[in-house]
């Protein structure tokens, strides 16, 4: 395996539990140690957070958040595209929980984002779909990636503007880059340097999606896919 495997991971407390930090010198996995499909494979540079690693740390936060939310009716929003796998598996393990403990219910709603053009955030924010009434509900925001956060900024903004009883943030990952937004996640999956990443439904202009493992784009797949 990678010899950088040391600078994977730390940890840092946030108001709910314990985010995994990828280091700046973590050099992510060989495309040649894990399965990449031959088609993406000249446009990555590296795997950074391989698909099983994903699922055991999705576990984790499903645990924490049935626990949370233990007699309560919990209302999770999946922002689209790129929350579509998170929300999917989050899902199956806390239907197995409901099984497994004291079952809380729970409804969805999904609501669709878009900011970025290219690798790079356009600065303007466009949410599109209709949210449900969450006058008194617990509401969770099922995220793929915080980057400069505006979009959950503004998301957010709107939410509480429908007055929910609590509003909290599940993100799978959160870029660690300087100019960003205060809003942070209250359950988060990986820190990750300030890296372009794709796959487990995380795009490049909607190629990539697709891939299981989360990795890096190079530049020769920016400049392929470059709309």
């Amino acid at each position: 395996m990678n010899k950088n495997t040391n600078f994977l991971y730390s940890h840092t407390e946030s108001k709910v539990m314990s985010s995994i930090i990828i280091d700046n010198n973590f050099k992510g996995y060989s495309l040649e140690e894990l399965n990449i499909p031959d088609h993406y494979r000249p446009y990555l540079k590296n795997i950074l957070i391989p698909n099983g690693l994903i699922i055991d740390r999705i576990e984790k936060l499903a645990k924490t958040i049935h626990d949370d939310y233990s007699g309560k009716k919990l209302h999770i929003i999946c922002v689209l595209k790129g929350g579509d796998r998170i929300f999917a598996d989050l899902n199956k393990m806390l239907d197995s929980l409901n099984v497994a403990k004291k079952s809380i219910p729970i409804t969805y709603d999904f609501i669709r984002t878009s900011s970025y053009i290219d690798n790079k955030s356009s600065g303007v924010v466009n949410l599109m779909g209709k949210l449900d009434d969450l006058q008194d509900r617990h509401v969770l925001i099922v995220e793929d990636i915080i980057d400069t956060g505006r979009t959950l900024k503004k998301l957010t903004e709107e939410i509480k503007k429908l007055n929910p009883k609590s509003l909290k943030i599940l993100a799978l990952l959160s870029k660690r880059i300087s100019k960003k937004s205060s809003i942070n996640a209250n359950y988060l999956g990986f820190s990750i340097p300030d890296e372009f990443v794709v796959g487990y439904c995380l795009d490049y202009n909607e190629h990539f999606r697709d891939l299981k493992h989360i990795c890096v784009l190079n530049d020769l797949g920016k400049a392929e896919f470059k709309k």
